[in-house]
């Protein structure tokens, strides 16, 4: 009889147990302070420098993100944890991202001795977009206005230098991408548009490597059309300022200067 009534009493004894210690007092949740906020962010911020640093650009970007998102705004660091953030995301392709991150460097820091860079690199995200000239230009575009404002805002500094070296590289792709479309044109004889487009090309982009190519495909076009003026005139240019084209364009080599006047 008393077995029974230990057994019967020994399943409430534990559930009374279980309920007593579920229901028992605890441990306070830690409060969340300005300086538990900020040591934290501290935290953060070396863990993704140290991922920064090793080439791991997710786990970077993780962690960098959430230091920046609780970072004090006052924080000398956070211009800094930024352009990590930037360039870890341009590393791993994520380069209209990358942009944000560089430009909010140069726009919200601008005093700080990464802004130039930031804002050059921004310029690099865009360029970086545009690898193939006979695609839409307008990344290369837009990389030319970025690096454009980098000389315009840091004039006489080294991103300002290696900007213009940028501007110079995308105007030689603009410039093979005019010449692409003018080829296109001369192989289906449509002279008149291949014209117009060469003509243009040396004009916009009179320093560009494919210039002599362009010049000895406007005097073919020229010939083509009869164009005998043209052709002349064209030749004394060649003649006067590209004189290493000559052997290269038999229209010219019979064509002698104009007499002086």
């Amino acid at each position: 009889m008393k077995a029974r009534v230990m057994w019967a009493i020994l399943p409430v004894l534990v559930i009374g147990g279980c309920l007593f210690r579920r229901g028992g007092p605890r441990e306070p949740e830690p409060v969340e302070t300005v300086d538990t906020t900020q040591r934290r962010a501290d935290s953060l911020y070396q863990v993704g420098a140290v991922h920064f640093r090793a080439g791991k650009w997710n786990d970077a970007i993780f962690a960098l993100d959430r230091a920046l998102l609780i970072m004090d705004y006052a924080n000398p660091r956070r211009a800094r944890g930024y352009f990590m953030l930037a360039e870890a995301q341009f590393a791993s392709g994520s380069n209209l991202e990358a942009v944000r991150q560089f430009r909010r460097v140069a726009d919200e820091s601008s005093s700080d001795s990464l802004a130039a860079d930031a804002l050059l690199r921004a310029g690099d995200a865009y360029a970086d977009l545009w690898r193939r000239p006979e695609l839409d230009p307008s990344y290369g575009e837009t990389a030319v206005f970025t690096y454009s404002e980098v000389l315009e805002r840091y004039p006489g500094t080294s991103a300002a230098q290696r900007a213009q070296m940028r501007i110079v590289e995308l105007q030689q792709l603009f410039a093979e991408k005019e010449y692409k479309t003018a080829r296109f044109y001369l192989r289906y004889k449509a002279y008149d548009s291949a014209i117009l487009v060469l003509r243009n090309l040396i004009a916009t982009y009179p320093r560009a490597p494919i210039v002599p190519d362009a010049l000895a495909s406007l005097v073919d076009a020229y010939q083509k059309l009869d164009y005998q003026e043209d052709v002349q005139d064209t030749c004394q240019y060649i003649r006067q300022f590209f004189p290493q084209v000559i052997g290269r364009v038999e229209q010219c080599q019979g064509t002698a200067p104009p007499p002086p006047r």
